[in-house]
């Protein structure tokens, strides 16, 4: 049974120790896709980052919220608070599946609940005593909006600057759209990218905001919306089919957010490969790739080779935009 004064690992494992749904997100299919806040409906106002205390320790717990559609539910409870704010992969973790029913949305298991009304989160012990509530933040990028720095190239901050893409398109509310490549070629270098992916609640795994990043168009920096998932190579802030970030900093679809870059070319003689990229990658601030070695390009774009090569913006089929691109050549 659930009592305040236990240790926390134990109180927010009873409360919140739900069966978890393996089936929660569909494998594919886009469903509905809204690249407006404003029209996005009731469910996009539950899903989102809660963070509060619980127990009389007051141990702080994260929770991250996901909405799957037709007021359904996906949750995951963090022990030591949100992904890069005190929650790391070694700690604890729980998922659950809930909806919404009136003007609540409950996830409950055995007499336990943890319940969403008026933008907070309650956590309830199977007696009705409320153990512990968590508000809804809404977290941002410490590097949202940095300002191109002297000797930067802008390659986009306005509509218009599409003209430095191949294939450039904007929106009309002039944002960056996926599918082009710089005119320019590139290799090492710093870099600032700012990007936002659609709420496609019915939608899930590849099929949920996918785009990415081809660093020297050779090594994909994955986009997509992975928000509250477990973050694998292959979800945002992976490098495709090499490395997953060290943890997920994705914020929920339809949230700005930003990957700030170290990118180091690989080394060739003639035509033999030396020396392998690297590269260094905070997302939201958050640094996710620390130096990593990258021993060969990633799938989707071109091989490897010697030589400066574009910055590429992949079109997997979903509304993702860019803003707030710029570049510092290395030279040397």
């Amino acid at each position: 049974m659930f009592r305040t004064h236990r240790p926390i690992r134990l109180a927010l494992a009873a409360i919140i120790a739900f069966a978890v749904s393996t089936s929660a997100r569909a494998a594919d299919g886009k469903g509905d896709v809204f690249t407006d806040a404003a029209k996005a409906g009731p469910d996009y106002a539950i899903q989102g980052e809660y963070q509060g205390k619980v127990g009389e320790n007051e141990q702080k717990v994260g929770a991250q919220v996901i909405a799957l559609g037709d007021g359904k539910f996906h949750a995951v409870f963090y022990h030591g608070g949100l992904p890069g704010d005190g929650w790391s992969r070694d700690e604890t973790k729980v998922e659950a599946d809930g909806k919404t029913e009136g003007d609540q949305t409950k996830f409950e298991k055995d007499g336990k609940s943890a319940v969403i009304k008026g933008g907070k989160m309650s956590l309830i012990h199977e007696g009705g005593e409320v153990v512990g509530t968590l508000e809804k933040v809404e977290r941002k990028s410490p590097t949202l909006g940095a300002k191109a720095p002297d000797g930067a190239k802008v390659l986009f901050g306005k509509a218009g600057d599409e003209a430095n893409w191949n294939g450039g398109k904007a929106t009309d509310d002039g944002l960056l759209r996926v599918g082009s490549d710089t005119k320019e070629k590139f290799g090492d270098c710093t870099l600032h990218i700012e990007f936002r992916t659609p709420f496609q609640p019915k939608a899930g795994g590849q099929g949920r905001g996918n785009s990415g990043v081809y660093l020297n168009s050779m090594y994909e920096l994955q986009v997509l919306d992975s928000f509250g998932l477990s973050g694998e190579n292959n979800e945002c802030g992976g490098f495709y089919s090499i490395k997953e970030p060290s943890v997920n900093m994705c914020f929920p679809p339809l949230a700005w957010q930003t990957y700030d870059i170290e990118f180091t070319a690989a080394k060739y003689e003639g035509d033999k490969k030396v020396k392998n990229a690297r590269v260094t990658v905070k997302h939201n601030g958050v640094t996710i790739h620390d130096d990593l070695e990258l021993p060969r390009g990633t799938p989707g774009r071109i091989g490897e080779g010697p030589g400066p090569a574009p910055l590429f913006f992949q079109d997997h089929g979903n509304p993702v935009v860019y803003r707030n691109v710029w570049i510092v050549e290395k030279k040397g």
